[in-house]
């Protein structure tokens, strides 16, 4: 595909500055970006590398007012690339239609309109599937679960009973939603399994990444809210209930009983231990211990987790432990020097 700049611009509906009358022909990173390629910028930290790129031009942020290359400017550039990836280079993997002859359907299920199933899945009683959804290959959907309209179920996604999944949902290769929570209770020095009888409930338009483990609640209900995401090797234990339009990254783990708001980012291998709250659009930082609720609005990081400013301060004095223990071990000698001088000095009073 051939588009001029000026076609891209108002495509996506920006601000072209420079000439409209280049030839885009192909779309990269701007690191990777060739000569006529469309690349975008969105994040300010990186806008030095508008000087240096290849590409014909950027979609780039409001921020950016003088570039020496043409610039289409956006609200959203990361968005905007997106309209502009589909359009040089549309999706063409195409779902499973139909329902496959191996695959093993209980007769009292309820599956909607124009619903595809793949080769060798399990759909077991009382199981509803809403219209257009599509479950591939290799997938088990547990006994009386519901599956919403439009949702994508990829290989090898195990589903169990009683697990309530809404519309547009999401599901990658792997990931266990209605697996039993951890539970148990020592009598006498021996483990005894508390039963788990809750359930799962997904809500609409959330995706879950690729092995991503989702637990039923040991009563009621464990919540993932509507438009949250959950990038891969998550686990989310028992009873959790996570807000709306939450962000939880790679190999994170939020223990039992919490409580997540809306809005919150919980980044990459952040733990949250039990029966604790995040207040609504909460950033808890990469690595961060959360052994305390924490505040509506707040950043927290390190661990135990603290207000983020906080433990700035604390990581710095540790990064000058190392000097600070070679000023320590100076004292001590020119401490040891003077009292051999000072018992110098008594001896010969005497």
């Amino acid at each position: 595909m051939k588009l001029t700049l000026k076609e891209v611009s108002e495509f996506i509906k920006g601000e072209l500055i420079g000439d409209g009358d280049i030839v885009i022909t192909g779309i990269s990173g701007i690191k990777e970006a060739k000569k006529g390629d469309i690349t975008f910028l969105a994040n300010p930290k990186y806008f030095h590398l508008m000087e240096t790129t290849k590409a014909s031009a950027v979609i780039t942020s409001y921020d950016v007012v003088n570039s020496h290359k043409p610039i289409v400017r956006v609200e959203n550039p990361s968005l905007a690339f997106t309209k502009i990836v589909n359009l040089f280079a549309p999706n063409e993997v195409k779902h499973p239609s139909g329902i496959h002859p191996t695959a093993i359907i209980s007769q009292d299920c309820e599956l909607g309109k124009n619903v595809g199933v793949g080769p060798y899945t399990i759909i077991e009683g009382k199981v509803k599937v809403g219209d257009r959804t599509v479950i591939y290959g290799g997938c088990y959907i547990g006994y009386s679960s519901e599956i919403g309209n439009d949702c994508l179920i990829y290989p090898r996604v195990v589903i169990r009973e009683r697990v309530y999944i809404g519309s547009r949902v999401i599901i990658h290769s792997g990931a266990v939603l209605g697996s039993d929570g951890f539970g148990f209770a020592t009598v006498r020095g021996v483990q005894k399994k508390i039963p788990q009888i809750g359930v799962v409930v997904i809500e609409d338009d959330v995706e879950i990444g690729a092995n991503v483990t989702v637990d039923r609640a040991r009563f009621d209900k464990t919540v993932i809210g509507r438009g949250t995401k959950i990038d891969n090797l998550v686990q989310i234990a028992h009873n959790v209930e996570i807000g709306e339009n939450s962000i939880v990254v790679a190999q994170s783990g939020i223990s039992g009983s919490t409580i997540i708001g809306k809005g919150v980012i919980l980044a990459g291998q952040s733990g949250v231990v039990g029966h604790i709250s995040i207040g609504d659009n909460a950033v808890v930082a990469a690595q961060a211990g959360v052994t305390k609720s924490v505040p509506s609005g707040e950043t927290v990081s390190g661990y135990p987790a603290k207000p983020h400013q906080i433990a700035k301060r604390i990581n710095a004095c540790v990064q000058r432990l190392p000097n600070l223990y070679k000023c320590v071990k100076e004292m001590q000698r020119k401490i040891k020097e003077l009292e051999e001088e000072l018992k110098t000095l008594r001896s010969r009073a005497i």
